[in-house]
């Protein structure tokens, strides 16, 4: 009979791939790699998911991997902005290509592009932005030029949905808040691109439960943005294990990954927004309850930065900062009442946070937090 896995055995399993148990010692690129991807619709929240899992983790670090190339950011999974490893963009992008057709025919720009040539503007797309890089806006308005009577919005979505653009440094980088400079990736990474291989949907789901599993095809789904995972799970079906859910789902894994005990204790962690940790699963009840569900994922579309406790989502935090006097504060918000320890540890590692995140200023830091609503 199936081994059935428990709510809080999928938890630490999950804390365990996702570095969350305990910091490693990783460079960023590396820890990227293993954690598939870093959401990163802003560019400080990877930031702060590294320190969250990395021991000794220092801002210039990722920085710097992103000006070395050996980091990108990119449209990827669920077509969303993602860090990844440099190898692992030219090979994923490919196989992500039918999300990307799927999010632009299903978005406000289909009906501005229906009846135009496709090819004739991505091919004029691609000859602008080799010529030199380009901020969406500025493709736009180029390619406007050429096909008039278009929203030159509509335009750059397309090229942006159709061509693997990578988001050029400083954009991505602490605090970067200008409009990114699109390059196509091929070009970016130059001669590694010439003897890059597109991935299989295969090779995608090892590396996907690797970074987040015991999981289910629909988790893998909500993952990558891709169909078809049942073909994907029958043939590599001999090299993988198989559990059960509480609910009777069926559950895949790789046979040597860690699945720490559900009595592994699991320190206080400040996760950041959008982290992967949340965005991962069709089902998030491993690390967070349906009902505190609203109050992470925001109306205007931020997931806001939360509270581990015991693995479990307990709480959400942010930054609040004081023009004045370089003050600032880490704002915890509980959920439920928090036992003393609990609460002492979260507090500690807010502070930590404030230490990795000021910026030189030498302003008070100090964390406050909230009566539980």
């Amino acid at each position: 009979m199936a081994v059935v896995l428990s709510q809080r055995a999928l938890n630490r399993a999950t804390l365990a791939r996702q570095m969350l148990l305990e910091r490693r010692k990783a460079a960023p690129a590396q820890a990227i790699e293993k954690l598939a991807g870093l959401q990163a619709q802003a560019p400080n929240p990877p930031y702060i998911g590294l320190w969250s899992r990395l021991e000794g983790f220092r801002r210039e670090q990722l920085t710097e991997a992103l000006k070395q190339r050996r980091v990108v950011r990119m449209s990827a999974m669920r077509a969303t902005l993602h860090l990844m490893a440099a190898s692992d963009a030219l090979a994923w992008r490919p196989l992500l290509e039918p999300v990307h057709q799927r999010g632009l025919k299903g978005s406000s720009h289909a009906r501005a592009l229906e009846g135009i040539d496709c090819e004739a503007v991505v091919e004029a797309g691609l000859a602008l932005l080799r010529e030199a890089p380009l901020t969406s806006a500025e493709l736009g308005q180029a390619l406007a030029a050429r096909f008039e009577d278009r929203e030159p919005a509509s335009l750059a979505a397309l090229i942006r949905n159709s061509v693997p653009l990578v988001h050029l440094p400083p954009a991505g980088s602490w605090n970067a808040h200008q409009s990114a400079r699109l390059q196509p990736i091929a070009q970016w990474l130059g001669e590694p691109a010439a003897d890059a291989a597109p991935a299989t949907q295969d090779a995608l789901l090892l590396r996907y439960l690797a970074a987040f599993g015991p999981a289910t095809l629909a988790d893998a789904g909500a993952w990558s943005g891709l169909t078809g995972w049942k073909a994907v799970a029958e043939r590599l079906r001999p090299q993988l294990r198989s559990f059960v859910g509480e609910q009777g789902q069926e559950l895949f894994d790789l046979p040597r990954a860690p699945r720490p005990g559900p009595d592994t204790p699991a320190p206080p962690r400040l996760v950041a927004e959008w982290d992967n940790l949340l965005l991962s699963h069709a089902d998030r009840s491993r690390v967070m309850s349906e009902a505190h569900r609203a109050r992470v994922f925001t109306a205007n579309g931020i997931v806001r930065g939360t509270v581990l406790l015991d693995g479990f989502v307990a709480g959400v935090w942010k930054i609040e900062r004081a023009a004045k006097n370089n003050a600032a504060a880490v704002v915890l918000e509980p959920f439920t009442r928090w036992p003393k320890a609990g609460r002492l540890g979260v507090e500690e590692e807010a502070l930590r946070l404030l230490a990795f995140a000021a910026d030189g200023e030498g302003g008070r830091h100090e964390v406050r937090v909230l009566s539980p609503a």
